[in-house]
């Protein structure tokens, strides 16, 4: 059911989003260049709007953001209830899941922090 919902979600963005870039270009283009402020995307000089704007509200557009949220539904954690057993990438690019550090009794602690 969850799926479902996020597939109707996601696909009434789309649509809404792909109809407005026709109707009012000028507008999506501010819009979108407003969320590549957020990430930080329209920093990196190789990428210009061009190369990636138009790819927003296609069908492949549509296709990642439903596997990407279909992927984060297993991933939720509940009070409760059993961590879940998320795929993680070691140092060296190896992908792990999170239980498979566990050893014995001993309590798995995770640090999460970023860098610059």
């Amino acid at each position: 059911l969850q799926k479902i919902l996020i597939l109707l979600h996601v696909t009434t963005c789309v649509v809404i989003g792909k109809t407005l870039m026709i109707l009012f270009p000028n507008a999506m283009k501010r819009y979108i260049l407003k969320q590549g402020e957020k990430s930080r995307m329209n920093e990196n000089p190789k990428f210009s709007y061009e190369n990636w704007g138009p790819t927003f509200f296609s069908f492949k557009y549509l296709l990642f953001v439903l596997k990407v949220k279909w992927k984060r539904l297993e991933d939720e954690a509940h009070e409760g209830h059993p961590a879940p057993n998320t795929p993680v990438v070691t140092f060296n690019g190896e992908v792990r899941h999170l239980f498979d550090f566990m050893q014995d009794n001993r309590p798995l602690i995770l640090n999460f922090g970023s860098c610059t």
